[in-house]
Order: structure tokens, then C-alpha cells, then sequence
């Protein structure tokens, strides 16, 4: 009897090691097809302002550099862990604070916090040469990392950059395609209203520019197919730091201001100072009451796809109500 319950015991220790070989071994054969699953994953080179990246299958924690590229990364549903702060808000825009509330804040386009980013263990990073060339070789160093090569009037050509850079091309093109109907369908709207002359301009603390087609608002109403009045009609940027002089160069059939205050006031301070001024009251277009202020995050400053169509929205609205 003794004899048969030690058979009995020792055949259970033996089963029970054979149970777990087993199990290794299934665990292993599983652990190795995830392994082998993950190195299948397809990679895809991006040309792009500083080389080529090469970045294996679809990132999913991507860091954004630039205010326009967070923008992109939004309508085309990613959700950046960590962005650079909005140029203003706290610490974000309001168009685009509620979507957001999870992601980090990784310093600002001119002072990018490259420790913040590693932190993220992100595995994509979009920046701009413009603005952070001089830490490219420190950020691949962290994930593969794609830069745009300047921060203009044209946010389309970046946006197709980081369509293709996020391995998401065809989400990337029906976002344009929808813009696009927009102007389309907006064109049309507007009729002969496109003929009127729209001037552009911008306060800061202690500078007054004219914008010219080169920037982000001139690029939309070129799209729309808008005159620009005099010195306005030109490819380039603007005409900075301007002394009251040239307030008669202000002038048009609509005239669009908007000031990027920062909170010490004084951007809107020099604001009223000018469209108070007589000089600006005499022009045609402030005596025809068709002076508007509008929003600088929208206009200028955001630059990006979200606050493109808002900006169609002001558009027609102010052209069309």
C-alpha cells in the first residue's frame, strides 16, 4: 500500500513538471510570435527638411514641435503626448484646449525642453528646421524624428509632410479634400464680393505690420481668389515695424486687423493707439465702417488646419451675414 502511494506521488510531481514544460513552452511559442509580428511590422522612409527617417509601422506616441503641426496631428485624429505650448493660452488655444487635456507640455517652439520629450518615450517626433534645427541630433537620438523646412503662409505643404511622416496618407488627403471643398463652395458664395480689395494688419508690442500674400490669413484669401490693395499684392511676407506714415497703405474695401497680445496689455495698447489715430479714421475703408477686428490665433498665429476653417468661418460671416 505504501508502495502504491509513493508510485502515485511521484507520478503527480511528474505530471506537474510536465504541465509546466508544457506551458513554457506554449508562453515562449507566444512571446516569439508577437516577436516576430512586431519585427514584420512595415517600415517607410520620409524625406523630409534635415534627410531621411526611416520609421517602423504606425507611430503611436508622437511629440509635435510646432504649433501648425499639433494642428494636423489633430484633425487627423493623433493625439500628441507631448506638444510645444500654444503661443498663447494656458498653456493651450482655445480651439483646441478640450482635445488636449492629456498631453504634456514639452517647452515652446523656440525653447523645446528635450528632457521632457525622452521622459515621454515617444516613438515619433515632429519638428520644424526653421525653428529647431540646432537640436535635431539630440531628439533622434530619442525617437526617429522628421523636421518641416520653414513655418510660412503655406500650412498645406507641411501638413502632407506629416500625413505621410504618420503613416496616415489617405486620412491626410480627405482632410484637404474637405478644406478644399470649402473654398470651393465658398467661392461661390462670395460671387462678386471677391472683387473688394482686403487689407491685412497686425499689431504686436512695438511693431505694426502690413501682411502681405506670403503669410497664413494672405494664403487663404489668395485661395478664395480675393484682390489685395497696393503694396499688399506681393509673394513675400510683409512690411514690418511701420511708423504712422504708413497707415495709407492700410487701406482697401475691407480692412482686417488683429493683435497678439500676450498679457502685459501693451500690444493692445499700441492697437488703439493707431486705429484711434486720425490718420487711420480718414482712411476709405474706417469711414465706409468696414474695419474688422479679428482673432490672431485664428488669422495668424495657430496656422494651422483647425483655425484655417474657422477662419473660413469668420469669412463668411462678416461677408455674407
Amino acid at each position: 500500500m505504501k508502495k502504491m502511494r509513493l508510485i502515485v506521488s511521484l507520478l503527480s510531481i511528474i505530471a506537474i513538471f510536465v504541465l509546466a514544460a508544457c506551458g513554457n513552452k506554449e508562453n515562449n511559442s507566444t512571446d516569439n510570435s508577437k516577436e516576430s509580428k512586431k519585427g514584420n511590422e512595415a517600415s517607410y522612409t520620409v524625406e523630409h527638411a534635415m534627410g531621411k527617417t526611416t520609421i517602423k509601422g504606425t507611430p503611436k506616441r508622437v511629440v509635435i514641435l510646432t504649433n501648425e503641426g499639433t494642428e494636423a496631428l489633430l484633425a487627423m485624429g493623433v493625439t500628441p503626448v507631448g506638444a510645444v505650448k500654444s503661443w498663447t493660452g494656458d498653456p493651450w488655444y482655445k480651439h483646441i484646449s478640450d482635445q488636449l487635456k492629456d498631453t504634456e507640455v514639452v517647452g515652446t517652439e523656440s525653447e523645446v525642453n528635450v528632457e521632457a520629450i525622452a521622459k515621454l518615450h515617444p516613438d515619433l517626433i515632429i519638428g520644424n528646421k526653421m525653428r529647431q534645427e540646432k537640436i535635431y541630433n539630440q531628439l533622434k537620438e530619442i525617437a526617429p524624428t522628421v523636421f518641416a523646412e520653414t513655418l510660412r503662409g503655406d500650412w498645406k505643404e507641411n501638413f502632407e509632410l506629416y500625413a505621410k511622416t504618420l503613416n496616415k496618407e489617405e486620412k491626410g488627403k480627405e482632410v484637404l479634400q474637405n478644406y478644399d471643398q470649402r473654398i470651393a463652395d465658398l467661392k461661390e458664395k462670395l460671387g462678386d464680393k471677391l472683387k473688394m480689395n482686403v487689407s491685412l494688419v497686425r499689431f504686436m508690442t512695438g511693431d505694426v505690420r502690413i501682411y502681405h500674400k506670403d503669410t497664413f490669413a494672405g494664403v487663404i484669401l489668395d485661395e478664395l481668389g480675393f484682390n489685395r490693395p497696393g503694396d499688399q499684392n506681393k509673394d513675400d511676407f510683409a512690411e514690418r515695424n511701420l511708423t504712422k506714415e504708413r497707415i495709407p497703405a492700410m487701406d482697401g474695401d475691407i480692412l482686417f486687423y488683429f493683435t497678439y497680445e500676450t498679457g502685459d496689455g501693451e500690444a493692445s495698447t499700441l492697437e488703439k493707439d493707431w486705429i484711434n489715430d486720425p490718420l487711420f479714421k480718414n482712411l476709405k475703408v474706417a469711414k465706409a465702417g468696414n474695419v474688422h477686428k479679428v482673432n490672431d490665433d485664428i488669422w495668424n498665429t495657430a496656422g494651422g488646419v483647425l483655425a484655417a476653417n474657422l477662419m473660413l468661418d469668420d469669412i463668411e460671416k462678416i461677408f455674407l451675414q
